[in-house]
């Protein structure tokens, strides 16, 4: 992903938000900058576990097709396709840099009012404040577990 070489910057980083009353979340303006270089100010949203990711569309067809073309052949993916592709929608930036994430979205992961952004180099994933807290909870209380994957990266 990320292949086209005039894209530089990535989605990088934490922030928290709080959803208007209609589901509207102000997307941060530094990922506003790097969305604005794959040239849309459109995200295709889906959910993702326990939490949505946000795609620019040119990253969301490189995903859909490779989901499409060769999870096929990989054992029990059907559902999981199914349930990624089904549930995407397709996200505008408007002119006050929100999005609306729609009720369904909001609703099959149990989204509330609080919710944290975090910025994955391709891809933005968008959490419910207290899944989030609970995550990152989980991932200190086994963050020694790590370390044998971390060695074969060559980073400890």
């Amino acid at each position: 992903m990320g292949k086209d070489k005039t894209i530089k910057s990535r989605f990088r980083s934490k922030s928290e938000h709080s959803l208007d009353s209609k589901g509207r979340l102000n997307f941060p303006s530094r990922f506003r900058d790097v969305l604005a270089q794959y040239g849309s100010g459109t995200l295709m949203v889906t959910t993702w576990g326990k939490h949505l990711r946000a795609y620019p569309v040119s990253e969301w067809e490189m995903i859909e097709d490779k989901l499409l073309d060769q999870g096929k052949e990989q054992p029990r993916m059907a559902s999981f396709i199914r349930l990624v592709l089904a549930g995407v929608t397709e996200c505008n930036l408007d002119k006050q840099g929100r999005i609306l994430l729609s009720s369904p979205l909001r609703q099959e992961i149990h989204m509330g009012k609080d919710v944290v952004l975090t910025g994955m180099r391709d891809w933005v994933e968008i959490w419910d404040k207290d899944a989030w807290q609970l995550e990152v909870q989980a991932t200190r209380d086994n963050f020694d577990s790590f370390d044998e994957g971390l060695s074969k990266l060559g980073i400890l």
